[in-house]
């Protein structure tokens, strides 16, 4: 008898030393249960980034800046380009004539005129990628200031960001505020952004 009465005491021993080292483990787990965010809680949208970028009016009136100055960039380079060929050309056909002296100046000046159309070509197509770098740049700033300000309004707690082939491959039609985006962003571009206006491409260099 006094065997089973030890036995049982040794039981109820263990089972107190169970239960104290479980409690504090539930514990934590209810205070990490506590601060759980419920995924069913998220307020969540999205916009088609490309369709509210090339519906931003902003990005188009720059974007159209943009196209003319490389367009009267590309005519002032072809006319350069077409004045260096009739002057190679004419000194093909006067070379006969000229002194082994003058027709070694002539080269020079004419390699020299190539280099500086070459490197005039690099550097207006340089420009024009920065410029393009600025704009998308300038772009983005302007939607993130805008979304920020959508968000807090609208209590939502994310906005995604949805371009085909990018993270997200599926998203409820509903949650989608691209249009919403679109007419309050250029709503607001049209009434409070003057200055942004105001600052135009520069014109090409007149040609030296």
């Amino acid at each position: 008898m006094r065997k089973n009465t030890t036995l049982f005491s040794a039981i109820a021993v263990l089972g107190l030393l169970i239960g104290a080292c479980n409690t504090p483990a539930n514990n934590e787990s209810n205070s990490a249960d506590e601060n759980k965010v419920d995924i069913s809680d998220l307020k969540v949208a999205y916009i088609v980034t490309d369709s509210v970028i090339n519906n931003f009016d902003y990005f188009k009136e720059r974007s159209a800046e943009i196209a003319e100055k490389g367009n009267k960039y590309q005519s002032e380079l072809t006319n350069r380009a077409q004045g260096f060929e009739k002057e190679v050309a004419s000194f093909q056909n006067s070379n006969a004539n000229m002194t082994m002296n003058q027709a070694r100046a002539k080269q020079e000046e004419l390699m020299t005129k190539e280099k500086n159309l070459m490197t005039f070509r690099e550097n207006i197509m340089a420009e024009l990628s920065a410029d393009e770098t600025k704009l998308y740049n300038e772009v983005y700033d302007k939607i993130q200031v805008y979304l920020n300000d959508y968000a807090a309004s609208n209590d939502l707690e994310m906005i995604l960001s949805y371009t085909r082939g990018g993270g997200v491959w599926y998203a409820n039609k509903s949650l989608d505020i691209t249009d919403d985006v679109i007419a309050g962003i250029n709503d607001d571009y049209k009434n409070g952004t003057s200055s942004d206006s105001e600052e135009k491409v520069e014109e090409p260099a007149e040609e030296k």
